[in-house]
């Protein structure tokens, strides 16, 4: 399925901005660079516990937004204080790779970043030592697939950008480079 745009896909501008996030941090071999492999949604639903139906709701909308099918997790252990116990369904999930998951890289930077209310970039410090970035959103309905006359729950969304390859600081600058809207006052350079 082609589509015309007026700007490059993001795919393209990965194999654009790659040869110079080589060349910045001295690596010779294009394949020992920085890769983007997965992305994994997930959105934990605590007041599930109670009313099973806003599970089906959110894991809905979570299908809506990934293009893919959600899947239910479920506790593994059981904490008294939140009432949960072994295998109650308490959140859903789902991870996206190949096309699905450039297709959503770009939604989610050009379309769902910029709709957020007072929005000053985003912060910096959500890499891990393996360079993977952490993000979360607190509203789905951030994506113009969830309609908000349905939109009854409105439920946050974990967000993690699986980069291989990479450490720290080569996944910010591999990120910023692709167009991901990063804090100036809080840049890792």
């Amino acid at each position: 399925m082609t589509t015309a745009t007026l700007q490059k896909s993001i795919r393209e501008q990965y194999k654009e901005v790659l040869p110079a996030i080589l060349k910045q941090h001295g690596i010779s071999n294009k394949f020992a660079g920085p890769r983007i492999d997965k992305i994994s949604l997930n959105m934990g639903v605590g007041r599930a516990i109670a009313n099973g139906e806003i599970l089906n709701v959110v894991s809905e909308h979570l299908t809506l937004v990934a293009g893919q099918k959600a899947t239910v997790t479920k506790a593994k252990k059981a904490v008294a204080n939140f009432r949960s116990r072994i295998g109650v369904k308490i959140g859903c999930r789902v991870t996206l790779r190949g096309e699905r998951m450039w297709a959503f890289l770009d939604k989610l930077i050009h379309l769902a970043i910029p709709r957020i209310k007072d929005f000053r970039g985003i912060s910096p410090k959500g890499f891990d030592k393996g360079g993977n970035y952490n993000m979360g959103m607190r509203e789905q309905a951030l994506f113009h697939e969830v309609t908000l006359e349905k939109l009854e729950h409105n439920q946050g969304l974990n967000i993690t950008i699986c980069i291989t390859n990479s450490n720290e600081a080569i996944s910010f600058d591999l990120l910023k480079a692709m167009g991901m809207p990063f804090r100036d006052n809080l840049a890792k350079k």
